[in-house]
């Protein structure tokens, strides 16, 4: 007889990723966003790095900020890209829209 535990957890972790999967997120090394998957692709695309190699990269690098007191500064600059992307992506958007309508 099946171990009543081991398979009530593995029904728990089914349901998580498919919750994670309708909520559109990706498995790489855990459940990513959208937005974060784009940039991951565009590492990949610009530096040729593999899975591990994103992985240590970005950890090393987060690191040296932290030893170095700019986790703030590190932070404020990927806010600040996360805001020109979306400012460029709206952007985008309303000259689609306005090609659309003839504008």
């Amino acid at each position: 007889m099946k171990n009543p535990k081991k398979s009530a957890n593995a029904e728990k972790q089914k349901r998580f990723r498919e919750k994670q999967k309708s909520l559109g997120k990706k498995l790489i090394r855990g459940y990513v966003t959208p937005a974060a998957m784009e940039n991951y692709k565009e590492i990949v695309e610009k530096t040729g790095w593999t899975d591990s190699d994103v992985l240590s990269n970005s950890l090393r690098i987060t690191y040296a900020a932290y030893k170095n007191g700019q986790i703030r500064l590190l932070n404020q600059w990927l806010k600040e890209q996360d805001q020109k992307k979306r400012a460029m992506l709206l952007k985008k958007a309303e000259e689609a829209k306005k090609n659309e309508t003839g504008e």
